[in-house]
């Protein structure tokens, strides 16, 4: 297919996380064995941030999250980028099922794909609790403040970051995350 007719790949934003173990080699690791799929290419990553691990008051106190966000051109479904990314998760350590609100070596979440909307008992685009997550905002406004995130939503990131009501304390760190060129080879298998 020539180059002008050839379809824009769309554009996904992932969350990722972490609060066990070897925090920051668990978000540079997501993001090698994620550009090592054929069906995405890892085009960018915002600043690594730390916040408090969001709890609840009966699951007593967790160590700190570093969080960023990944954007990448994809050529699959939105369903097999969340399973990708569900297989990226177990590859560093994260067992399914497991409690919503345990420390995990990593949580990749899938925040929004283009303009897609889905709801499904797999998938929910975008991510529903997007707009209460300070976490997640800070480092996608650094990212792609203008990115307008569809229905229900329908509004830039940096409006949902402005409005966002979580009010956690971020703290941007001096950790980058590397993103290989296009033509990199492959790093690790899943």
């Amino acid at each position: 297919m020539s180059q002008s007719t050839a379809r824009p790949m769309p554009l996904a934003y992932l969350g990722l996380g972490s609060n066990q173990g070897a925090r920051r080699e668990h978000l540079q690791a997501a993001v090698d064995r994620l550009s090592a799929q054929d069906a995405l290419r890892v085009l960018g990553a915002s600043p690594v941030y730390e916040t408090e691990a969001h709890t609840r008051p009966s699951s007593g106190p967790q160590p700190p999250f570093l969080n960023a966000v990944l954007r990448a051109a994809i050529t699959d479904s939105p369903e097999a980028l969340l399973r990708t990314a569900h297989a990226v998760e177990g590859a560093e350590g994260r067992t399914r099922p497991a409690e919503r609100w345990a420390p995990r070596p990593l949580d990749i979440d899938l925040l929004a794909v283009g303009q897609k909307t889905r709801q499904t008992d797999f998938l929910t685009l975008p991510h529903p609790r997007l707009g209460e997550r300070r976490f997640v905002l800070r480092p996608w406004a650094d990212l792609a403040p203008n990115f307008p995130v569809p229905p229900p939503f329908e509004a830039p990131v940096h409006r949902l970051l402005a409005d966002c009501p979580d009010d956690t304390a971020l703290r941007r760190t001096a950790h980058t995350l590397h993103v290989p060129p296009p033509d990199a080879p492959a790093p690790r298998a899943l």
